[in-house]
C-alpha cells in the first residue's frame, strides 16, 4: 500500500471544465473510484448529490471544484454544507460567466463583514 501525503482535487463541472482540470493533472482513477464528475445535460441531479456528498466523505480529499451553474442546482445541500475539509469552490465555466451573488462562501464572507446577507 502506497501513502500519500497530499490531499487530491475533485471536479464537478461541464465536459470543458473537467477535460480542461484532468489535462492539468488532477485526474485520479483507482479501480474503486475517481475525483471528477462530467456533467452533462442529461445526467441526473441525484447523481450530482450522491458524487459531491461521496467526494466530502472521503479523506484523500481536500478541496471541491464545482462550476457555479452546477452548485445552482444543489443549492440545498451546500447551504448545508459546513465542513472546512473538503473545501467546495464555485468556479465559472466557459459558457456561465461567474456571478458572486450566487456564490453561497461569499455570501457567507460579506455577511460576516457587515453586508447584506
Amino acid at each position: 500500500m502506497t501513502r500519500e501525503t497530499g490531499k487530491l482535487v475533485a471536479v464537478i463541472g461541464d465536459e470543458d471544465t473537467v477535460t480542461g482540470f484532468l489535462l492539468a493533472g488532477v485526474g485520479h482513477r483507482t479501480p474503486d473510484s475517481v475525483n471528477f464528475l462530467t456533467v452533462k445535460a442529461d445526467t441526473k441531479p441525484e447523481t450530482i448529490e450522491s458524487t459531491f456528498k461521496s467526494f466530502t466523505a472521503r479523506d484523500d480529499i481536500g478541496i471541491i471544484l464545482i462550476n457555479q451553474h452546477v452548485a445552482n442546482n444543489m443549492r440545498h445541500i451546500l447551504k448545508d454544507y459546513n465542513q472546512t475539509i473538503p473545501t467546495v469552490l464555485e468556479i465559472p465555466s466557459k459558457e456561465h460567466p461567474y456571478d458572486p451573488e450566487q456564490d453561497y462562501i461569499m455570501q457567507r464572507v460579506n455577511m460576516f463583514l457587515g453586508g447584506s446577507a
